[in-house]
């Protein structure tokens, strides 16, 4: 005899395989103009993705897919009953975990972009820090002129939140990889540190297992001087997270040695932070085990 989770479970696992989305076409075609404010914005200057031959940088796969404020309104049913279901179960509330990307083939300026979405799986009940829930995950096969070209992966945890208030958390924990071990070392230091390509010299940030210019897999680093200037901004209102304070402002920062990276701005209150106001490097330890590069802002 089934038990009731058997049986929630169960009603559950059988949405898996079913359309989360009919199927889709890109509101504009794969083109340079979105291609160079993409690599702008993330400051990558590849060849590869410029002059005739381009291609699409391959981290731009569901920039394609999106369509904006407007949406596409083409949810299937089956996905909103899924929704329903779980809210019905108590799960009332939503958020974003992670996404998982492949690519089969580049894209490139004039290809027409079509893409479907599937629900893939629907884990068992997780207890997690949020509240208990379930993990949804939907694949949206993406494809240019009808060729498959990627996948990506899209997971959310709908829970009900926890009852009881949780204890101030600790702010989360960076993932430290052989690839970005070293910069970790050098915040430990006091050291903000830049990767330097020993074949072609250029600077990258953040750290990566090879040169996105040339494509070299040698480096070395440079020590950064601390100064720069704020290229971009958000304030964060809502929603409220564990261990942060809002709001505050969340800067792209422009650093003098050309890179850039994101971290929070200090020292001057949110609301007066503006693009092009100077910082300057500092390391603030918010526990005893976790110490972060962060920027002052610097008085005009």
């Amino acid at each position: 005899m089934e038990t009731r989770a058997d049986d929630i479970q169960a009603r559950l696992a059988a949405y898996e395989g079913l359309p989360a989305a009919a199927t889709g076409t890109g509101r504009d075609p794969v083109n340079l103009p979105m291609i160079r404010h993409w690599c702008e914005a993330m400051g990558d200057t590849s060849p590869a993705y410029r002059g005739p031959g381009a291609i699409a940088p391959p981290t731009m796969l569901q920039a394609w897919t999106m369509a904006g404020l407007s949406g596409h309104g083409d949810r299937s049913g089956p996905y909103d009953e899924l929704l329903r279901l779980l809210d019905d179960l108590g799960c009332t509330s939503v958020v974003a975990t992670d996404c998982e990307q492949e690519y089969l083939r580049p894209l490139r300026p004039g290809d027409t972009i079509t893409f479907d979405t599937v629900i893939e799986s629907v884990s068992g009940r997780k207890n997690t820090k949020l509240g208990t829930g379930h993990f949804v995950t939907t694949r949206t096969d993406i494809r240019a002129d009808g060729v498959l070209a990627g996948t990506h992966r899209f997971r959310i945890l709908k829970y009900a939140p926890a009852r009881t208030p949780a204890p101030k958390a600790k702010r989360p924990r960076p993932v430290v990889n052989r690839d970005n071990a070293g910069f970790w070392r050098g915040v430990a230091e006091h050291r903000l540190l830049i990767q330097r390509c020993t074949g072609c010299g250029t600077l990258r940030h953040p750290w990566l297992p090879g040169c996105n210019a040339c494509g070299g897999p040698d480096w070395d680093t440079v020590e950064a001087s601390g100064e720069g200037t704020v290229h971009s901004y958000v304030v964060m209102h809502h929603p409220p997270f564990p261990a942060f304070d809002p709001p505050y402002a969340v800067a792209l920062v422009q650093l003098a040695e050309g890179v850039r990276m994101v971290s929070n701005v200090i020292g001057v209150p949110y609301d007066k932070v503006r693009i092009g106001m100077p910082v300057r490097l500092e390391f603030t330890a918010y526990d005893d085990e976790l110490t972060l590069p962060v920027f002052r802002g610097v008085a005009a």
